[in-house]
């Protein structure tokens, strides 16, 4: 891992033993930035830059508070070497998670919008570019101590003191916030529409940027678009046995198992897992698509004799409707089905508790992707 140092501002190289306490920042990047070519080949150059302020005042703040050493990802990472920049990707998450303080430079913030003002419903923090982005999504969840700053620097307030006003923003639970050892106990798809509204520069990152959040490591491949988002759901099916990922919707028109993009997750966040009972089985990709053992029954509608409903092992839980069981829409086709009607779930009335969804049959299936 490399570091700048806060008075030097020379880049220093750590194995992750000998590794000092340092502070890290969480920024939206914005026209010209520093990077790693800049302070290792023209330094002088680059302190008359503009941008350098940022990074200037970052070690400022953090030398002030103690750290002889920050990490700031426009200049630490060569990312001319792909090799570097794969491994920094993957380890992003674990970097921003062992970090003494992470910065949140909110540069579009001005310094009279205080904690006060934020806590009494001051909109000009929630609606920061930075609420918005990709990676800033780990770099809210990742550090046990995160503190916001206005466009002057001066302090907002703490991931701990603005709790409430952050949730309204960005839909995360409130045990997430406050401890990241809850994650696991959230569904993919609810992970997943944390970060359906936020946007990232490359189509790649969609996907290379939630890494972290589901402890996923994978290749860096630029160039490849929205493949990359699909890699990210197939190591899902390796790692989790979590369906609630196929319970998505998309107005786009496509179809399959497998969503196009973090945005098909956007009215996700109650559909939870089933973690026992009947209708919990294991999955598999193959050749043929997903393997997976499912109860599944047609349509009473007439006119849909060839459409079935699968049901997921999850459920759609919403204080104010009741909870449902999950299903998706699918057609047989040779050896197997494939997903139809990506614009809508079904959703059956769970009763009391009841373990199975009415009228299925159980069999077991291979599904597209």
């Amino acid at each position: 891992m490399r570091l700048l140092h806060t008075s030097s501002f020379e880049l220093e190289e750590f194995l992750d033993e000998r590794r000092p306490p340092y502070a890290i920042l969480s920024h939206t990047w914005s026209g010209k930035e520093i990077s790693f070519d800049d302070l290792s080949y023209r330094r002088e150059a680059a302190m008359q830059m503009e941008a350098f302020t940022k990074i200037e005042q970052c070690c400022k703040k953090a030398a002030l508070e103690g750290y002889q050493y920050v990490w700031i990802d426009t200049c630490c990472i060569d990312k001319r070497n792909s090799t570097e920049l794969s491994e920094a990707i993957n380890s992003m998450f674990k970097w921003y998670r062992k970090a003494s303080c992470c910065y949140a430079y909110l540069a579009d913030v001005p310094e009279d919008c205080g904690s006060d003002r934020i806590l009494e419903g001051d909109k000009r923090f929630a609606r920061s570019r930075w609420f918005t982005r990709g990676w800033t999504l780990q770099e809210l969840l990742a550090p046990k101590r995160v503190k916001f700053l206005a466009r002057d620097w001066s302090e907002l307030g703490t991931k701990e003191t603005l709790l409430d006003p952050i949730q309204k923003a960005t839909g995360i639970h409130v045990q997430v916030l406050k401890n990241i050892t809850w994650l696991k106990e959230f569904s993919i798809a609810q992970r997943m529409s944390w970060a359906a509204r936020r946007k990232t520069t490359r189509v790649e990152d969609k996907a290379y940027c939630l890494m972290g959040l589901f402890g996923i490591n994978m290749p860096m491949l630029y160039g490849e678009g929205k493949k990359a988002f699909r890699r990210l759901q197939l190591e899902l099916i390796r790692e989790y046995n979590d369906p609630s990922l196929f319970a998505w919707r998309t107005q786009q028109g496509e179809w399959g198992l497998l969503a196009s993009s973090p945005v098909d997750f956007l009215e996700s966040a109650n559909f939870i897992p089933i973690s026992t009972g009947p209708l919990v089985a294991p999955y598999a990709v193959t050749n043929l698509g997903l393997s997976i053992k499912v109860r599944i029954c047609g349509r009473e509608e007439e006119g849909w004799a060839t459409e079935k409903v699968v049901f997921l092992s999850c459920s759609y839980a919403n204080g104010s409707s009741g909870s449902f069981w999950v299903g998706i829409y699918v057609r047989e086709s040779g050896n197997g089905y494939y997903r139809i009607r990506c614009d809508e779930l079904f959703l059956s009335e769970k009763r009391s508790n009841n373990l199975l969804p009415p009228k299925y049959e159980e069999k077991e299936i291979f599904i597209t992707l």
